[in-house]
């Protein structure tokens, strides 16, 4: 065999083995999709079928009719104990509590980490230590502790969760923000000082000015905690108080006391639409502010 039939030969293989390999991998992605996906879908589709078709033909099947009937029962006239008024009450609580406790926090986390890199002061590497210990510090051991302090502020409610989320999120928070600001030239802040700028002026004209590819991570991040989070909502707030993640372990048909498989389902769609459109909205964007600061510090 001549050298060219033996370089167009190697080409040949490298190329089938090229193509094989992308076979086999578009193939995984594929399973793996269908695995991530199909809870979800069997969850939509059973919100959409009606109940006597449900015992009729099991969950696991197609819809004979497509009815909106569980959607419209599970947000207005559902039972959550004997509150009979649907998840609509437990959906806003969650908004009353998210929206502070996600501002509040970012605010927070975005001046302590800016505090952290651009302004040390002694004993500052200690106490981003012990603030980012408490990350990794499960979150059962806070519950006594937290029980007591609600109980001296009288906030076992939903603004009992908001100050919860802002001192548990403090932690998050200010390492996302420390490690994107590390990447910010030093110069530029020891500039401004010289110039007279003092620390909130330097964070507003400056440090701001920059950080919006991380507040969007933080945001993110924070919503979809705050949001998702079950065992603080479940433990500090009772009856009309409770946040949609709380509310779901109660949740039954507008009967009261009837499971019906399709106001569940539907339950379960509306506590968790605002995450997923956070991120299909965001998601993008999520990852290149993670990135930009994860590799920083």
């Amino acid at each position: 065999m001549s050298d060219s039939s033996a370089a167009t030969a190697a080409v040949s293989d490298g190329t089938l083995g090229e193509v094989m390999g992308r076979l086999v991998l578009y193939a995984l992605l594929v399973l793996l999709g269908v695995y991530f996906i199909l809870p979800l879908a069997i969850v939509v589709i059973t919100s959409l079928r009606e109940q006597g078709e449900i015992l009729r033909n099991g969950v696991l099947s197609w819809p004979e009719e497509v009815s909106a009937r569980a959607w419209r029962a599970a947000m207005f006239n559902s039972c959550v104990g004997n509150d009979c008024r649907g998840m609509a009450p437990y959906f806003w609580n969650s908004v009353k509590m998210v929206v502070p406790a996600t501002a509040t926090s970012t605010i927070l986390g975005a001046i302590t980490g800016y505090a952290l890199t651009k302004f040390k002061f002694p004993g500052s590497e200690f106490f981003f230590a012990a603030t980012i210990f408490g990350i990794f510090l499960p979150a059962q051991l806070f519950l006594l502790p937290t029980a007591q302090m609600l109980g001296w502020l009288g906030a076992t409610n939903i603004w009992g969760l908001v100050i919860i989320h802002n001192l548990y999120g403090l932690a998050f928070t200010t390492l996302f923000f420390r490690n994107y600001y590390v990447q910010i030239p030093d110069e530029i802040v020891a500039a401004a000082r010289i110039d007279g700028a003092g620390f909130f002026a330097i964070f507003r004209r400056i440090v701001l000015p920059l950080s919006p590819p991380i507040i969007v991570v933080v945001v993110i991040w924070q919503f979809t905690h705050i949001w998702n989070e079950f065992l603080y909502g479940a433990t500090f707030t009772t009856g009309t108080d409770l946040p949609i993640t709380a509310a779901l372990y109660a949740v039954t048909g507008p009967k009261g006391g009837i499971r019906d498989y399709g106001v569940e389902a539907a339950a379960v769609i509306i506590a968790a639409l605002p995450t997923l459109l956070v991120y299909v909205a965001a998601g993008k964007y999520f990852v290149r502010g993670l990135t930009a600061g994860s590799l920083k510090g």
